[in-house]
């Protein structure tokens, strides 16, 4: 391997609660980060070992070691930090919610569960690169489907569909 993208070894581990929300944050491998954050966060870098935080309402993507990225420093929106309706919700395969519901009103289910599930098998995932929280998407997927479920069932109003779904992947 090239010097240049030899890493250093993990000097400390990342601190396990988020400094802005207190919720616990999961481990994301430093591909992850290198590869989603912008290149003026990817400068900042300097943190051996990350961690992902899940909140919704908490701006912090990844913390690590004294640093935090906030949702500006990555490439694209993340799925737990954007409001419902129109998220990516695999960023491999670049299916959305909207996708979802179009399956889901067009055939009465969504497939999408066992189409990912296939191409994960093949090998043919990029999760650590593609996916904000730097594992598999599929308990995102699982819950946009139940949500989109649980509304058609009450008779509540299905979001609107967008004439254009924006693609992340």
């Amino acid at each position: 391997m090239d010097p240049c993208c030899t890493t250093r070894p993990p000097e400390a581990s990342a601190p396990v609660r988020c400094p802005s929300c207190d919720r616990p944050g999961r481990k994301v491998d430093r591909i992850t980060v290198k590869a989603l954050l912008r290149s003026g966060a990817l400068a900042r870098l300097s943190a051996p070992g990350h961690r992902f935080c899940p909140g919704a309402e908490c701006p912090v993507v990844y913390f690590g070691n004294g640093e935090v990225f906030e949702r500006p420093d990555l490439t694209l929106p993340v799925f737990q930090k954007e409001a419902p309706g129109h998220r990516t919700v695999c960023y491999c395969f670049a299916i959305s919610e909207d996708d979802l519901r179009r399956e889901m009103a067009a055939t009465g289910r969504s497939t999408a569960t066992e189409r990912i599930t296939s191409l994960v098998n093949a090998d043919r995932c990029a999760c650590e690169v593609r996916t904000p929280q730097g594992s598999c998407c599929l308990g995102n997927v699982a819950a946009a489907i139940n949500a989109a479920k649980e509304v058609a069932e009450s008779g509540g109003e299905p979001l609107a569909l967008s004439e254009e779904t924006p693609r992340h992947a």
